[in-house]
């Protein structure tokens, strides 16, 4: 299990802060307003209903899911995470954005007779995947009625659920009070990750482990990182969480939708709020953005992430090149050694400059850690909204934005 290390003054925190965080987010999951804390319990019924039908569909070699922003974002960053380790996870292909050079190329690499296509909208109506989805329909002339190679996600009731119910399409539910960017744990990650191998039922165990531990007041820690991020929100309006493995890309590209559409809001005085989420990648970013955290301005905080033990012990070799023995200092030790070892460095330089610093290490990839990790980061969204004095699970921002690409086409078709 990943293991935690704060390196700012939690003495400075104030005990009824923690309290009132505390007991907001309690609240949250007592009166079912977030319904995210019921999923690591909730979806293991799910996952066996997913492994029964995974037998109707097995013919299928390749899962292409579309869907954007948290109905994919999440499954992303478990594929990610879990795949060296699930060598027979069936490929999964992802149609997200409305960029026609990127569909092209996927659907040029799509062999239809193989292919399960997977819809994920919990609105149902995000324009993206709609129009995505008819594009496949019609590049390949799919056939809708009763068809088992398509699957809907979505909300009860939903424009998509009347759709897959109109043609007999099966179709899984996410619940209504589940928000799209806190619904990994639901039919959004559940179903398409176990139709492709991953062991879902051991993710579920870890988050519900680490929420189960939350509540038990044995994980202290977030709450003062929480705390401590808002009491500190006007110096430090700034987080980044700098990941020393590429496997943490697509997690931290997870982890700032989560923060960044949850937490930037106008809270219930009118003020606009909200904490800035960066995501880095050790040791390339090193080269990038280090640089601006040590003697830029010192607006930000850092999380630093690693991993303790590698699945693959990759070697440096015993070997001194003319003019470039410089480097000699890490022949013989391994790949993981050394960017752990530049996580520790560049760890240090960054508190030497007085930056505030936190450390997340997992011991391995696994499973389990990666449920805890999940809800680590979502149990830190909602305690900071709540401190925030903001709804954590609404995005009018998004919403106004979508009204206005509307109106910009009906315009367009007003014109013409």
């Amino acid at each position: 299990m990943p293991r935690y290390q704060g390196y700012f003054d939690t003495k400075i925190l104030d005990p009824f802060t923690l309290e009132k965080a505390y007991e907001l987010v309690k609240y949250e999951h007592e009166s079912h307003f977030a319904g995210y804390y019921d999923l690591p319990t909730t979806s293991l019924a799910l996952c066996e209903e997913v492994k029964i039908f995974a037998k109707s569909v097995e013919e299928y070699e390749t899962i292409a899911i579309v869907g954007i922003g948290g109905s994919s974002l999440g499954i992303k960053a478990i594929d990610r995470l879990l795949r060296p380790k699930t060598l027979h996870a069936k490929k999964i292909i992802y149609f997200e954005n409305s960029d026609p050079i990127t569909i092209s190329k996927e659907i040029a690499n799509i062999h239809i007779e193989k292919t399960l296509f997977i819809i994920i909208s919990k609105s149902g109506g995000t324009v993206e995947t709609i129009s995505i989805f008819k594009r496949l329909i019609s590049t390949f002339e799919i056939t809708l009625e009763d068809s088992k190679q398509i699957l809907i996600v979505s909300d009860e009731g939903s424009s998509l659920s009347k759709f897959a119910d109109h043609y007999g399409l099966k179709r899984f539910v996410v619940p209504s009070n589940v928000g799209g960017r806190f619904s990994i744990l639901s039919a959004v990650g559940v179903v398409p990750l176990t139709l492709a191998g991953f062991d879902v039922v051991k993710v579920l165990g870890g988050a519900k482990s680490f929420l189960e531990n939350f509540w038990q007041r044995k994980e202290e820690h977030l709450l003062q990182k929480a705390t401590y991020y808002v009491s500190h929100a006007e110096r430090y309006p700034i987080n980044v969480l700098f990941s020393y493995s590429d496997m943490f890309e697509e997690f931290g590209k997870w982890v700032v939708q989560l923060w960044g559409e949850s937490l930037g809001k106008r809270n219930r005085r009118g003020e606009r709020v909200g904490l800035t989420p960066i995501s880095l990648i050790g040791s390339v970013d090193q080269h990038s953005f280090l640089q601006l955290i040590i003697e830029g301005p010192l607006n930000k905080t850092v999380t630093f992430m690693n991993i303790e033990h590698s699945e693959d012990e990759l070697m440096i070799p015993e070997i001194t090149l003319p003019f470039l023995e410089k480097s000699d200092f890490v022949n013989g030790e391994s790949f993981n050694a050394l960017i752990n070892a530049q996580c520790r460095a560049t760890m240090q330089s960054v508190l030497e400059s007085g930056v505030s610093v936190d450390e997340i290490t997992w011991e391995r990839i696994d499973e389990a850690s990666v449920g805890e990790m999940i809800l680590y980061y979502e149990l830190l969204t909602s305690l900071a909204g709540s401190l925030l004095e903001i709804n954590t699970y609404d995005q009018p921002g998004v919403e106004h934005g979508k009204q206005i690409l509307e109106g910009y086409f009906s315009k367009k078709t007003e014109l013409a």
